[in-house]
Order: C-alpha cells, then structure tokens, then sequence
C-alpha cells in the first residue's frame, strides 16, 4: 500500500487506507486547520526532528472510557490526602516542554519537536488544546495535555517527576472530562501504565464507530478550570 502524500490542499485520506503499521499519510503542515481537520477525522501526527510530518490512523488503537478508569486505592489516598495540587489550563507551555524534554510517553527522546510545540501552543489559545498540571510546592511535577473536539479528548503526552503525578493529572481528567459530558479518550498507542488504569485496544473499525458518534457532539472551545 502507497502512503498518501499530502498536497497544499486540505484533505486527507480515509483512516482506514493506512498501512498496516497505522502510517497514513506524509507531509502537509502543521496549521491550525490542518491539525483541525486531522482529529477530526481521527488522525494524528507523530514524528522526529529532522523527518517529513508523518499522519497516523493506528489498529489497534488505545482507548479509554472515562467511566472505566480505575484508581487503585493507593491512588486514591494519595489524593485524598492533598500531597498535589492540581490546575487546568493554567501553565500548557510548561507542561508540553516537560514532554518534550524526554519525559513524554509515546517513546524516549524528543518525538515533539519545536515545531509541534508551536502548534499545540497555538491550539491551546484557540481553546482547543488543553492541559493539566499537577503541583507541589508550588512546583510544577507533572502533567498532560491533549486535544478536545466534539465529546473525544485526543490525548498526546504525560510526565510525572514525582510518584503517582501524571496519574493523578489523568484522574483529575477524567472527573472533568465526565462532569463536560465527554465520552471518549483517544489514548493512541499502548502503554503499561495506561492500561494499567482501564484503557484498552479496539480495532480500528471500533474506534471509528464510537469516535463519530462521540464528535457529533457539540463542544464550544475554551480553556478549561477544575471547579
């Protein structure tokens, strides 16, 4: 199978006309409307320094159900006991450059490049791109950020530099992403810790199923507070 090349036009090929990988597409930009167009249709891209801009529909693909995350009960302690403090939306550059510095959870090294920052920068101010952050000390210790359109949360990276941090940012998601009336969250790709909490893999064909149904609900863009 060919691997679509993108053109100046904004458009992109089915998800399911990815390669067996989950490589879809190559090239294009990384525009507001172009990332726009691309999680809408369920795609994403994922790249190195240095490579062409390379557009992924994975099968399987890593989901979560927001009302099947599990916490353990250590975890729920933790919480319970205020060790972190925990914003939305308040510090999104400082989170997505500690991603970026290698503590991101797609691979080791740097897969968000400077570009991407730029443009998730530029979606979080359009009120599309969200993140959350976990404190201590009035030190920023871990975080997530991600992608919200339609009811879907489109997750793309998470660091933790003390225990539990990053799980408990993705607990105070999901308490968020519920009360909004979100129905999916797009996890991607496999990870222990991930599914460790209740995510799980469905078939492509499945995830295009509850993923266009959960963006015909309609979300304004905005940035987010925990209330």
């Amino acid at each position: 199978m060919t691997v679509f090349r993108l053109a100046e036009d904004m458009a992109f090929p089915p998800p399911e006309m990815a390669e067996e990988n989950g490589l879809l597409a190559v090239g294009g930009d990384l525009s507001e409307k172009r990332l726009l167009l691309a999680y809408s249709l369920g795609v994403f891209p994922w790249y190195s320094a240095g490579s062409p801009i390379l557009w992924w529909s994975p099968d399987p693909r890593l989901i979560l159900i927001p009302e099947e995350l599990r916490v353990s009960r250590s975890l729920r302690q933790i919480i319970k006991k205020g060790i972190y403090s925990v914003t939305m939306d308040v510090a999104f550059d400082m989170v997505i450059g500690n991603c970026a510095a290698g503590r991101g959870r797609k691979e080791e090294g740097t897969w968000i490049t400077d570009e991407m920052i730029k443009a998730y920068s530029r979606l979080h101010e359009l009120g599309y791109a969200h993140s959350v952050e976990v404190w201590r000390d009035g030190s920023l210790v871990g975080g997530l950020y991600g992608v919200a359109m339609g009811a879907v949360y489109f997750g793309e990276s998470m660091f933790s530099e003390m225990k539990d941090a990053s799980k408990v940012a993705l607990v105070k998601l999901v308490g968020y992403l519920i009360e909004k009336g979100y129905q999916l969250i797009d996890c991607q790709v496999p990870t222990e810790h991930l599914i460790s909490m209740g995510a799980k893999e469905v078939s492509r064909e499945e995830f295009q199923v509850m993923f266009k149904k959960a963006m015909k609900v309609s979300m304004e863009p905005g940035k987010w507070r925990l209330t």
